[in-house]
This record gives structure tokens, sequence and C-alpha cells, in this order.
């Protein structure tokens, strides 16, 4: 089994890329956070999971073992396959969904493209002995401690607009809690949001 590849990134598509190891070209599906953090031409170390499936051998890539490890999680539950749990991961970081599931959290969950109130439910039932202590402890989502529910409830309908927009959860997350408590509307919130993509770019 591949556990682990280092090499140079000579190639990156929409969910995967090819890393070079030693003239040997692996394709390695990835999270839409993950993509964002490689680079063409550049070095980079994953953690891999090798998928067998009786028509194709394909290999999954994590920058770091706790997403490697929420990914094993997730495909224990049942209907979650490797690419609904990447897609997960493209979503919410591993800290805010522990979170989200330590607290019982299906609307946060049911915003992730792809899953519905049933699976998420599924996902907390069989998860949340697995995860909750961790859960508790460990970071936010960026969104779930949003402060009061009319603070909560204007951060919620930006991050929706936000999402319409073609943004990632987990790009929007971050910028969100930086930002949220500057904002007296939900369009001052979403501005302010925009604004800091701007600045990035």
């Amino acid at each position: 089994m591949i556990g682990y590849l280092r090499g140079t990134v000579v190639h990156l598509g929409a969910d995967h890329c090819i890393l070079d190891v030693h003239g040997v070209g692996y394709r390695v599906f990835v999270s839409a956070s993950g993509r964002q953090r490689l680079v063409a031409g550049a070095q980079a170390a994953l953690f891999t999971y090798l998928h067998v499936r009786e028509d194709a051998l394909l290999l999954y890539g994590f920058h770091t073992q706790d997403e490697y490890d929420l990914f094993l999680l997730l495909m224990d539950v049942s209907g979650i396959g490797p690419k609904a749990a990447l897609n997960i991961l493209s979503a919410v970081s591993p800290e805010g969904f522990r979170l989200a599931v330590s607290q019982k959290n299906v609307s946060l969950l049911t915003k992730i493209p792809g899953i519905g109130k049933k699976t998420a439910e599924r996902i907390i039932l069989e998860l949340k002995d697995k995860v909750g202590a961790s859960g508790e402890t460990s970071g936010d989502t960026g969104l779930a401690a949003a402060g009061s529910p009319a603070e909560a409830d204007q951060t919620d309908e930006a991050l929706q607009a936000l999402l319409a927009l073609g943004y990632s959860q987990a790009e929007v997350a971050p910028v969100l809690k930086k930002v949220r408590r500057q904002a007296q509307s939900v369009e001052e919130l979403i501005k302010l949001v925009l604004r800091e993509f701007t600045r990035r770019s």
C-alpha cells in the first residue's frame, strides 16, 4: 500500500494533481482546499490512501495526518465513499467537521454539497463517539460560534450567498470569522468578505 508520496507537482487538475516521484507520475485526487496548497513545479508531500476497485486503483492525497485520519473515519460511514469523503473535506476543515458532529449540528453538515439531512444524521450517529472528544476541544468552523442568534443568522445568510457565488465553505468560513463583527447587515458582511478576497488576489 502506498502511504506517502513526496515529489514535484507537474500538473494540477480540477480535483487532482500529478506528482512526479523519481520519474514516475502518480495521479492523486485531492480536496479543493488541498489543491489550493499545491503549486505546479513545486515540491509536495502527501499522505495517501489507495482505493482499490475492480476497474481502477485510485490514490487520494492529504497534506496532514489529521485529514487522512478523518477521511478514513468518513469512509466507515454507511453510504460514504471516497469521493463523498473528499467532498466533505473540501467544504469544511477537520476541526470544523468534528465540532459539527460533536454538537450534532445537522444544519451545518447539510450545507456541504451532496450531503442531505438523512446522510448528515447518519454521519453524526456513526461518528459521534469517535470524534466527539476532539471536536469539543478543537477549533471551530468560523460559523458555529457566531455569538448572538442575530449574528449567527447574518453569518449563515452571508455564507449561503457566498457559496452561491462559487466559493467553498473552506474558503469563506475563516474570512467570515475575521470580519463578521465589523458588519451591521448581511450585505455589508458579504462586501467585507469579498474585499478580503480581493486583497489576497
